[in-house]
């Protein structure tokens, strides 16, 4: 194997120190005790080697988290009896110019680090490392291990080395994370010595969560280590689809920690944080099933401090930190009263949970605890450990009684256990009657989340001026720190590679079909006509369009595929006639376009499709770059960032750019009779709770029974645990609620003054109800109309107003992206009947200069 070396006094090793703390061992030279403390607390990694010139120095080093020790076999030998139980063996390593005089160390050292250049040199080398695996297996197991220093490190010497138990030294400055002939890629570098039997090549891969808890087995290969290193997420390699880059689509991501393989080298391991629902494609944490014990009870923790039922003892316990803080130490005294096997478990279980809602708390994790614990072990200086003062007389009262009381303890602690996390799992919304609420509560109901945009603003100025000023060079710099992603150009410009685009038959129909509906039904928004009016004799007004030139067109990404919006927004502009078609979306994170959304982009006529998200996307747009056309107008949805930089752009008038509309969280408002179908109106609220956690879901039932009301309920839980984005549903639910009303008149009273960006009707004769809807985004009419038929192929527009806009917005149409120009035309009889009535209103306003363009033209006629 490979043993990385950083020398801290090099600033250009410092880009580095990231990707090479993934890995086991790796040697720091010329860094101070200081120096080394902030790299571990930056990286967090604890498997640093580093030299030390006195036994002082060493032990500062061991204390603040290094792994191992190295000394020079001189200084070793002098302090070698100070050594003998300070630290394990593991914690120290000897460096030596050859293996002569190192059978005086063989007792108490892990690892020898020898200089040897010469064939000769190499050869004892050989001999000493078979010496030390043959017969220096190491008491906690392990064996002595060599590591050699060459002038010229290759991969080809590390594999040949590797076969004989040798690691190399490779130094920092010879590693990169690119394709460079001059340096080695450390991925290769790490594989040189990993073994693989697979005709494929393809290396087995386990990857474990931070407490080396299986999640599954992959595969990876050097390109997918590599691609995983210079990310720092977890990629792999799919036999079926190339590289893997997990999380990418579902959105359960994972944040690399550590990457090593097992004894043998034919089976790598990857240790990750793991983000999201889960590893599995099932939605559970691991493929081996669901997750248990403390990381379970962590999760569960997690989402009750952001979620927890109304009324949960443990969202009384997040809301009151006396009453967590006197429950800690009620826990702790029951642990130390307990005698017996079962109730030492059952109270230590019980310290456990409160204690870990107290880190949850103060956003402390389990991986944080283990950490400070691997800190603490790693320390070689130990306080004595006494108890302080009030803690030991307090202990020297309860012990003497914990033996004589250990009967009737354990019959009363039986009697009253009470699980400490609620059993209440279910998925519901809050619940409300029209007739039990005051008319502040129903205004209260009508209102959205209050959302400050002003810190969010403040956030997105400063990168929209970068933009501005910056063009491509800030856009690819955003890129690269947003998105992790490097790029070499901001824009593909048209015509596009049709390998880029390349989708398979049946999404490709799927894709077509929808454009084909869209296009049928914004074709038939157009006026083609120019609108003639003669609104007296001799004078004629018309009315005409003309398309808007050039049209951004946001695309959202990230996790999502969203050939959709790709779809809704640019066909309008292609019916429109808009000259240059501009979309921008995020970047895969190999730096491509999702093919689905580049292939719709292909379709509309799209002249750029640039590679960026967020505001810089949105910037880009609005001032333009080298690269990228600047545009008249931005469509299309996305996250708050992207909502505050179209805001900021369109208030800008300097920048001369208009926007769609403003938008908030998604949000649906379902009304359902005795009609309708129960599973298919709880369908409906979930297809919109999906879309977050801040998403609006409301349900107007109409005089429904309490059993029709509890069957919605029902089929609102027992879909929402089947479906991928559950954790999400679990978040978005329970803020929503149903409104039980008596009349019809009432539902869509209430409906008009909600506004909703969806409304669905599930209705005896809903077609009818039409005529009663003054505000909404779109209506769904009927049991057959789910709102995703809207979202994707019907025809009408999915990029709809929200929050309330419905009141003075329109969605996206086609109409959007065209502008009306007004033209009056006038003979001079027309010229004669009107003089008068224009020449005084401008005598009323006191504009003569209006007043005389009339007058000197009705003077001509009237001579």
């Amino acid at each position: 194997m490979f043993v990385p070396s950083i020398d801290l006094s090099d600033p250009s090793q410092a880009p580095l120190y990231s990707s090479l703390a993934y890995f086991s061992s790796v040697i720091l030279q010329n860094g101070h005790v200081d120096q080394i403390k902030s790299l571990i607390n930056q990286t967090g990694s604890t498997f640093y080697w580093a030299p030390a010139k006195s036994l002082e120095e060493a032990i500062q080093l061991w204390d603040i988290g290094v792994l191992k020790v190295i000394f020079e076999l001189d200084l070793y030998t002098q302090i070698k009896s100070e050594l003998d139980g300070l630290v394990t063996s593991d914690r120290v390593a000897v460096h030596a110019q050859s293996t002569a005089n190192l059978a005086d160390a063989q007792e108490s050292v892990s690892t020898y680090i020898l200089s040897a250049d010469a064939e000769t040199d190499i050869e004892s080398v050989k001999a000493w490392a078979t010496f030390t695996k043959d017969s220096l297996l190491k008491p906690q197991g392990g064996c002595v291990t060599t590591v050699l220093e060459l002038t010229n490190p290759t991969i080809d010497k590390i594999a040949e080395l590797g076969k004989d138990h040798i690691d190399v030294v490779v130094p920092a400055c010879r590693l990169t994370t690119a394709d460079n002939n001059d340096q080695l890629n450390i991925a290769e570098a790490f594989l040189a010595t990993a073994k693989t039997d697979r005709p494929d090549g393809l290396y087995t891969t386990l990857v474990v969560d931070e407490f080396n808890k299986a999640l599954g087995i992959v595969y990876s290969s050097k390109a997918s280590v590599a691609e995983a290193i210079r990310l720092g997420q977890g990629v792999y390699q799919s036999r079926g689809r190339g590289l893997w880059h997990k999380g990418l689509t579902s959105g359960a991501t994972q944040t690399l920690k550590h990457i090593d393989y097992d004894c043998d080298g034919d089976a790598l391991r990857f240790v990750v944080e793991q983000h999201g629902a889960g590893f599995c494609h099932l939605n559970t944490r691991t493929c081996f099933g669901a997750d248990s014990g403390i990381s379970a009870l962590e999760k569960t923790l997690k989402a009750r401090k952001v979620n927890a039922p109304e009324g949960s003892y443990t969202a009384r316990l997040f809301n009151d930190s006396k009453l967590l803080s006197a429950k800690i130490m009620e826990e702790a005294d029951e642990l130390c009263q307990a005698v017996t096997k079962d109730d030492v478990a059952w109270e230590a279980a019980d310290l456990i949970y409160f204690a870990l809602t107290k880190c949850v708390s103060a956003g402390v994790s389990l991986a944080d605890i283990e950490a400070n614990l691997n800190k603490k072990a790693r320390k070689v200086t130990r306080r004595p450990g006494n108890a302080k003062p009030q803690w030991q007389v307090q202990n020297a009262n309860t012990t003497a009684s914990a033996v004589a009381t250990s009967t009737t303890t354990t019959s009363s602690v039986a009697a009253n256990r009470v699980d400490p996390i609620e059993s209440t799992d279910r998925i519901e919304m809050m619940k409300f009657t029209l007739d039990d609420i005051t008319e502040e509560k129903r205004r209260e109901l009508l209102l959205r989340p209050i959302i400050d945009s002003t810190e969010i603003i403040n956030r997105v100025t400063p990168i929209m001026q970068q933009v501005r000023q910056g063009g491509d060079s800030a856009v690819l710099n955003f890129t690269r720190q947003f998105d992790r992603v490097e790029l070499d150009s901001v824009t593909i410009k048209a015509p596009f590679d049709p390998a880029a685009m390349e989708i398979d038959p049946i999404t490709k129909r799927a894709i077509d079909h929808a454009y084909d509906n869209i296009y049928k039904f914004h074709e038939a928004q157009l006026e083609k006509e120019t609108l003639v009016v003669e609104t007296m004799p001799g004078v004629v007004c018309s009315r005409f369009s003309r398309p808007i030139e050039r049209v951004g067109l946001y695309v959202p990404g990230g996790t999502a595929v969203l050939p959709s919006t790709t779809l809704m927004l640019g066909i309008p502009a292609k019916v429109a006639g808009c000259k240059e078609i501009v979309v921008a979306t995020p970047p895969r994170a190999d730096g491509s376009i999702v093919p689905e959304v580049l292939y719709v982009a292909h379709k509309i006529g799209a002249s750029h499709v640039v590679k960026a998200g967020g505001a810089q996307a949105v910037a880009a747009m609005a001032y333009g770059t080298e690269t990228v056309p600047k545009v008249d107008k931005i469509f299309g949805p996305g996250n708050q960032y992207v909502t505050a930089a179209k805001m900021v752009a369109q208030n800008d008038t300097s920048c001369l750019v208009s926007i769609d509309m403003p938008a908030g969280p998604s949000e649906v408002l379902v009304i359902a009779d005795m009609t309708s179908n129960p599973a298919y109106v709880a369908a409906d609220l979930l297809s919109q709770a999906e879309h977050g956690a801040d998403s609006q879901v409301v349900l107007l039932a109409v005089d429904l029974t309490d059993e029709h009301m509890k069957q919605i309920e029902e089929e609102v839980h027992n879909q929402a645990i089947a479906l991928p984005r559950c954790d999400i549903i679990r978040k978005s639910i329970p803020h929503s609620y149903s409104l039980r009303v008596k009349t019809l008149e009432e539902a869509m009273r209430f409906s008009n003054d909600y506004a909703p960006e969806h409304l669905i009707l599930h209705l005896e004769n809903a077609s009818k109800v039409l005529d009663l809807v003054d505000n909404a985004g779109s209506v769904f009419v009927g049991p057959y109309s789910p709102e995703s038929f809207g979202d994707y192929a019907s025809g009408t527009n999915h990029t709809l107003p929200t929050y309330g806009y419905a009141r003075m917005y329109s969605g996206v149409n086609t109409n959007g992206f065209v502008k009306h120009i007004t033209s009056q035309e006038c003979t001079a009889q027309g010229m004669n009947d009107l003089a008068d009535t224009v020449m005084r209103l401008a005598e009323i306003e006191g504009l003569g200069a209006h007043r005389n363009a009339v007058a000197v033209r009705v003077k001509d006629i009237r001579k």
